[in-house]
């Protein structure tokens, strides 16, 4: 799926979720791409559409979310391989050296994902978001050591602030852990 734009929010409170969707598709022509709870407690929320609309309707779930709302981003111009590490890893032919980002909220991965990979020439591996991560984000990527250095610099200066965590990178990792990366 190509769109313009994508827009996530995370919200403490499960029974908002839900009115908070409503409200966001009721104000905009939007895809829902995601809409459901995560660990732990939180809800997300992903929507893709016109620039425009994106904007219309990150208003209107904002509002709605109000007091509950724990992040949320828009990024026009997702860069390519965003959504399908966010939907499971891509396949990587070959590991080379390593980044690693963890943050306290989803949309604040996400971020650092598309910044990473509109600043270098990497493979975004895999963006997980929450659960089973008690409702942290982690992305993984890799490619040259100089292009991970250089992405894992734009992912954690797109980080929203106060959502960092940690963020390493592995050089040469040994073979025995290139599996555990998917």
């Amino acid at each position: 799926m190509k769109k313009p734009a994508i827009g996530i929010i995370e919200l403490n409170s499960l029974a908002l979720g839900t009115v908070v969707v409503d409200a966001m598709t009721k104000r905009a022509p939007i895809e829902v791409l995601n809409s459901h709870t995560i660990c732990p407690g939180k809800f997300l929320i992903v929507v893709a559409g016109e620039v425009d609309d994106i904007k219309e309707a990150m208003e209107a779930g904002m509002h709605y979310g109000s007091y509950t709302l724990t992040d949320s981003i828009i990024i026009e111009n997702l860069h390519e391989q965003v959504l399908p590490a966010m939907n499971g890893a891509n396949p990587v032919p070959e590991i080379s050296a390593v980044g690693l980002l963890e943050t306290w909220a989803t949309p604040s991965c996400v971020i650092a994902a598309d910044a990473a990979c509109k600043a270098a020439d990497i493979t975004l591996i895999e963006v997980r978001l929450a659960n089973g991560l008690g409702g942290k984000g982690y992305m993984t990527l890799t490619g040259e050591l100089h292009a991970v250095e250089a992405a894992m610099e734009a992912a954690v200066a797109a980080v929203t602030s106060g959502q960092l965590i940690r963020h390493e990178l592995i050089p040469a990792p040994h073979n025995s852990i290139k599996s555990s990366l998917y």
